[in-house]
């Protein structure tokens, strides 16, 4: 994605189907509404990392499209299926989730992730992917913890 996509004043929001970032998209849609800021979302695809041998696949297209199919499905459920009152754009990028998101970041006025967490001690911290948007965003960062 070409940070260029992201307007000025976008909501950016990420997207991988887990029920933290369906909490953070909901959040971030009625944030929208509240400001009447277009609705960025945002779903990150990467190959997985294979030691000792090269993909046989073409894992692009493939990866592509299942992160398409999540962000579709994810924006169906929490949004409906045509949401009159949000304008809203997509985008299904290739890299690491934190950077891209870290790269949209620089012309959003706001950027909503979720936070996984993993168990009752560890989740109790911020992941990876939020933790890296916190520290390095250019814009003001909203962590969104719970369910959907």
């Amino acid at each position: 994605m070409d940070p260029a996509d992201v307007r000025t004043g976008d909501i950016v929001v990420g997207v991988d189907g887990s029920i933290p970032a369906r909490s953070a998209l909901s959040w971030a849609a009625a944030q929208a509404r509240h400001t009447g800021a277009r609705l960025h979302l945002i779903a990150v695809w990467e190959i997985p990392a294979l030691h000792g041998w090269a993909p046989a696949l073409p894992y692009d297209e493939d990866l592509a499209a299942a992160a398409g199919k999540v962000l579709s499905a994810s924006a169906r459920d929490v949004l409906g299926e045509q949401p009159t009152d949000l304008e809203i754009a997509e985008s299904i990028v290739p890299g690491h989730p934190a950077q891209v998101l870290i790269d949209a970041s620089a012309r959003a006025a706001l950027l909503v992730v979720g936070c996984r967490g993993h168990g009752t001690l560890t989740g109790a911290l911020v992941g990876s992917v939020s933790q890296q948007c916190v520290r390095h965003a250019r814009c003001p960062v909203v962590v969104v913890r719970g369910t959907w």
